[in-house]
């Protein structure tokens, strides 16, 4: 498994506007993609607006997921859409940390 890029993460964000915040490009940690999910439309607009709420997807794929050198992250996005969410789990349930990804070629 290879590096997939630079990203910066968040603690426990509660909406997708809390990941886009200015910020050093240092602060930026390197990741690499596990698994990724495709949500529904309506599924994903609810993940993006309350991302601590527990989630079964991220207890099922979370347990793919270390933190390390290389963060190995689990990718979420909107089906059909390249841009998506990249998740830390904590507690194998909910959003620890998470990133923007713009956009991500899969």
């Amino acid at each position: 498994m290879e590096l997939q890029g630079y990203a910066y993460f968040v603690e426990r964000p509660r909406r997708l506007k809390d990941l886009m915040v200015p910020h050093l490009a240092e602060k930026e940690r390197p990741y690499r993609i596990v698994t990724s999910v495709q949500l529904t439309a309506m599924d994903y607009e609810n993940f993006i607006t309350d991302m601590l709420a527990d989630r079964q997807f991220v207890e099922d794929y979370g347990k793919r997921c270390r933190k390390g050198e290389i963060w190995e992250c689990l990718f979420v996005r909107r089906r059909g859409q390249s841009d998506g969410v990249l998740i830390m789990p904590e507690q194998d349930c909910f959003v620890g940390w998470a990133a923007y990804c713009p956009e991500l070629q899969l």
